[in-house]
């Protein structure tokens, strides 16, 4: 019987435990034990971090300028910027290939796999940038990692969030053990570029987008570093194979890239494991979990683009050499399997993107697709490679407190919870349309890199759509953002939408992406980022005078209004004390209501349209 994803995930990783037990001696000083790449290198090409130790890693401007020198010395590289940031820097992007072959088209019509590294998206976690310099100089410079190139182009983001990285400080991470000194978490807008995949606030995010729609990468990495407690693993990493996921795709990361990986990851020196945190940050023995990310996230959002997909999270406490190290590694054998691999995620994905086609060629109401995904509570036994630590009542938390010993390497016995399951699917329409005033959501749909055609003239259609009740705001912003909370009510209704609504057909590759960004319910909709909030505003109003006349009017020629009204005063105590709320609930239904109030403007439709789209 084949194994399912959550039980091939359970193989390949309690496999690469069991391949990770390691002395105490040897998990006491992990970056004594790692090779260096650095090893034959001619100093004039080592990197900052690799000439100081790894103390310190180049600023903006240095990496800039190692960037060019790539450039400079190699044919095979390719320095250019991929847009500009809010504070005026460019966004620095270096293309590797072999052939001299440098754009989007060309490389895709070459048959190589694009694989697009990026790093820095929290400016502060630095190391997949330095080991991306490093890795970069191997293959074009020194040479030694040439083969790499052979079936693959890089497309490499030194640094992402360059306005952060340049908020420069000794004080960006405490977390964080080294560099001396690094950059800030978020933008110059304050804005956790890895909450942005799907509003697309940030300038730096939308420059992304193209940049991503340009490339169409077979592989994306998002390089990290943890927050969380310590223990011995020094690097951590998660692919998407959840239900979210297309299974061809998720077919190939469980069975050709994650088994070989963890096994590679040991034989270097280095204790990996499936990114996790702890259940209890405060007791280890109660177990770790893992679980799938949503679209707003780097991973997440590459996964509804049908592409495979790898966050990579080096650990915090350890030297920043060993995260380094760590970090070149796993992009080096990540892309050593896809010059092996003879096609397979190639075909994987062609064939995702030829199902999602296919599915929005027509509706079937039947249909259900995935668009958020849950923890579940099962979990297996794992013997999790922790640190001695010790538990106390803190005087100045007046809580419990944990602290480590990592000189003292301990086995846990505890369990390890990473199911997943569904927890939010959708009936996808044959296309949405919106209405053109929504200028805002019409140019983020575009940017995304979704086809879209026009009305030629005002058509009325039947469409499906949404009424909301129960509508609440938190009291903060969330990423800039308040998040509307509601609930959706279904309705059909026959709408006129004006001349210029843009319909936006599912017969695409980025068919996800448009349900996960219209669909009001999915978890990183634009109307739960609040796009749409306008249309919970009431804006017309009734003085009291008039409404209490009209009142009386409505109550005399309506006897079951009367007897509703009646009972609710004798019923609802707070609503009979309230004399707004008693006049509101004659205007609510009276012909002077605003019916599109709480009511959806992007409509779902479910028949084809003829003859009516601007050419």
């Amino acid at each position: 019987m084949l194994a399912s994803p959550r039980s091939k995930a359970v193989i390949w990783i309690v496999a690469a435990s069991l391949l990770g037990l390691r002395s105490a001696a040897a998990q006491e000083a992990p970056a004594s034990r790692l090779h260096s790449p650095s090893a034959d290198v001619p100093p004039e090409w080592l990197t900052k971090a690799e000439r100081t130790e790894f103390r310190e890693t180049p600023r903006y401007a240095e990496t800039i300028a190692f960037s060019k020198r790539l450039a400079s010395a190699s044919e095979w590289i390719d320095y250019r910027a991929f847009g500009t940031s809010p504070e005026g820097r460019e966004l620095p992007l270096l293309v590797a290939s072999t052939d001299g072959t440098f754009a989007p088209d060309a490389v895709r019509a070459s048959g190589k796999y694009v694989v697009m590294i990026q790093n820095c998206i929290h400016a502060g976690e630095c190391a997949g940038k330095d080991a991306s310099l490093m890795l970069l100089r191997d293959i074009a410079v020194t040479k030694t990692r040439a083969g790499l190139l052979e079936n693959c182009v890089l497309v490499v983001l030194p640094v992402f969030s360059v306005d952060g990285h340049e908020r420069f400080s000794p004080y960006s991470r405490m977390n964080q053990n080294g560099p001396d000194a690094m950059g800030w978490r978020v933008t110059s807008r304050n804005l956790n570029l890895n909450r942005d995949y799907m509003k697309a606030d940030a300038t730096e995010m939308r420059a992304w987008l193209r940049l991503f729609n340009a490339w169409q990468p077979h592989f994306f990495f998002d390089n990290h570093t943890t927050d969380g407690g310590d223990w011995q693993y020094d690097v951590t990493y998660a692919a998407e194979t959840h239900g979210v996921a297309a299974p061809q795709v998720a077919a190939w990361l469980n069975d050709a890239l994650m088994p070989r990986l963890a096994r590679d990851l040991t034989a270097d020196g280095h204790v990996p494991m499936i990114f996790f945190d702890l259940v209890d940050s405060k007791d280890p023995t109660k177990g770790i979990r893992s679980g799938g990310f949503g679209p707003r996230y780097s991973t997440g959002y590459a996964t509804i683009r049908n592409r495979a997909a790898m966050l990579v999270e080096t650990h915090m406490l350890k030297p920043y050499r060993t995260r380094v190290i760590s970090n070149y590694n796993i992009m080096l054998h990540v892309i050593e399997t896809l010059n092996r691999d003879k096609g397979t995620l190639r075909k994987a994905i062609v064939d995702a993107d030829a199902d999602t086609i296919r599915a929005g060629k027509s509706f079937d109401p039947g249909r259900r697709l995935p668009v958020a995904v849950t923890r579940t509570d099962e979990s297996d036994p794992i013997t999790f490679k922790g640190f001695a630590y010790k538990r106390e009542l803190s005087e100045v938390s007046g809580t419990v407190r944990i602290s480590y010993d990592n000189t003292n390497p301990i086995d846990i016995e505890t369990t390890w919870s990473h199911g997943t399951k569904v927890s939010k699917e959708v009936t996808p329409p044959l296309a949405y349309i919106i209405p053109p005033q929504w200028t805002e959501v019409i140019d983020l749909i575009r940017d995304h890199g979704l086809r879209t055609t026009t009305l030629a003239e005002p058509t009325t259609l039947d469409v499906e759509s949404f009424r909301f009740t129960d509508v609440s705001f938190p009291s903060r912003p969330y990423e800039s953002r308040f998040q509307a909370r509601v609930t959706s009510e279904p309705i059909k209704e026959q709408r006129t939408f004006p001349a210029g609504s843009v319909l936006v057909p599912l017969d695409q590759p980025g068919a996800k992406v448009a349900v996960h960004l219209l669909e009001p319910d999915a978890p990183d909709s634009l109307l739960s980022w609040g796009f749409f909030n306008a249309i919970f505003e009431q804006k017309e109003y009734g003085e009291h005078y008039v409404l209490e006349a009209l009142a009386r009017q409505m109550l005399a020629a309506d006897l079951e209004l009367r007897d509703e009204f009646v009972q609710k005063v004798r019923t609802d105590r707070a609503f009979a004390s309230n004399a707004r709320a008693r006049l509101h609930f004659f205007y609510q239904r009276s012909p002077y209501w605003d019916d599109r109030k709480d009511v959806y403007p992007v409509g779902r439709v479910t028949s084809p349209i003829e003859g009516k789209l601007a050419p």
